[in-house]
């Protein structure tokens, strides 16, 4: 019987957390081949150099797909894209993958699903039917549905949100989101052990801040992260960064954030890549979270954790009650980091549920490698009818 041979793209240290179960899963699996492409962000020493992380982990990369210009220009990003969609014909008319899996919305992918398009190769999207008003990433994670044949979104509304655009409802499947199965399968740290690893002082109020370019705006990152910072040092909390992704602008916001923790080593640390497992374990343990990242609000919302999210980029998904809303005012973040670290607030979200876990048992990624496992790779998988929705 011939293996049914599965590729996942992975473009960053961010979306292989999410994938690496998914990925575990197809390994392990004797009737499917696991292939990998790294792309984007893993292969920049600027990021960490990253696909070294996947090494490690015991996967072996079949193809890697060096796009990433050292600019985060709009020109550099379009000629990134152009350059992986040459790059991403070549690399699966050799690979010749049954199904192609992709995460997510950044325009690496966009590329890769062109290029899967054309070559007649069904592709799996996960997390589509999200709305990120503030970024460009909204545009290409529909884009990516539309070209798409089989649909893992997270939540229920992400389901009917893909559907209303056209898709066959018998190949749109909610799970839940798969990053949330590291909740369950890692041994994340306590406090302590933590603090040991970071080699800094977790003592008094201390948060994760993750901040990325909100796109679809012009000129105003830099003064975003200015006043992020002057709120962090006002409310005179310690703060733990993460490096921006490689977005337009993202070079801004790593720069202040990196001349800020040069100035202030006591109180603040700057991490190009904290892990998986350190990171989540700062989810866990530290006090809020502030910025735009959506993690605060997938992966948040389960340790019951504060998250003071920021600006526009992530207006339009579903968020749960852990979510402080702010504009970008510095009246605004102080307040909003006030209601964080308040006792009542803490309080009051003890008991919420998280909207991405469906299930809460750490099997969603084993539950979408046996979709795409079982389901039938016909031509009408390829040759989609548009299904009308009656208003």
């Amino acid at each position: 019987m011939k293996k049914r041979k599965i590729c996942v793209v992975t473009t960053s240290r961010a979306d292989y957390g999410l994938l690496y179960w998914l990925m575990d899963a197809i390994r392990n699996d004797t009737a499917l081949v696991l292939q990998v492409v790294a792309t984007g962000m893993h292969l920049s020493t600027e990021f960490g150099f990253t696909v070294q992380a996947i090494e490690a982990d015991g996967f072996i990369i079949d193809k890697k797909i060096e796009m990433l210009l050292s600019s985060d220009r709009e020109e550099a990003a379009i000629k990134s894209t152009g350059i992986g969609l040459i790059s991403f014909a070549d690399a699966l008319s050799d690979l010749r993958p049954d199904v192609l899996v992709l995460l997510g919305d950044r325009y690496e992918l966009l590329s890769a699903a062109i290029a899967a398009l054309i070559h007649k190769i069904p592709i799996a999207h996960i997390h589509g039917g999200e709305a990120t008003r503030g970024a460009v990433d909204e545009s290409i994670r529909h884009a990516i549905t539309k070209m798409a044949s089989l649909h893992f979104p997270a939540t229920e509304t992400y389901r009917r949100r893909i559907i209303q655009m056209g898709e066959n409802p018998k190949h749109v499947f909610n799970y839940g989101a798969p990053g949330l199965d590291n909740l369950y399968k890692n041994q994340l740290m306590n406090r302590n052990d933590l603090q040991n690893h970071l080699g800094f002082d977790l003592s008094g109020t201390v948060a994760i801040v993750t901040y990325h370019p909100v796109t679809l705006e012009s000129n105003t990152t830099g003064r975003q992260i200015d006043i992020i910072l002057k709120a962090i040092t006002q409310k005179k909390i310690k703060a733990i960064f993460t490096q921006a992704n490689a977005d337009i602008y993202g070079s801004i916001i790593n720069k202040k954030i990196e001349a800020f923790c040069s100035l202030n080593p006591h109180t603040a640390r700057f991490h190009h890549n904290l892990g998986q497992i350190p990171y989540l374990s700062c989810i866990k343990n530290l006090d809020l979270m502030i910025g735009n990242s959506s993690s605060g609000l997938i992966e948040a919302p389960s340790f019951r954790l504060p998250v003071v999210n920021i600006g526009n980029r992530q207006s339009g998904r579903i968020k749960a009650e852990n979510v402080i809303d702010t504009g970008y005012s510095l009246s605004e973040i102080m307040r909003g980091i006030e209601k964080a670290c308040s006792g009542s607030f803490k309080k009051g979200i003890k008991k919420m549920k998280n909207p991405y876990a469906r299930f809460k048992d750490g099997k969603v990624s084993y539950r979408i490698k046996e979709k795409i496992k079982e389901i039938g790779l016909n031509q009408g998988l390829l040759m989609k009818k548009f299904h009308d929705i009656d208003f």
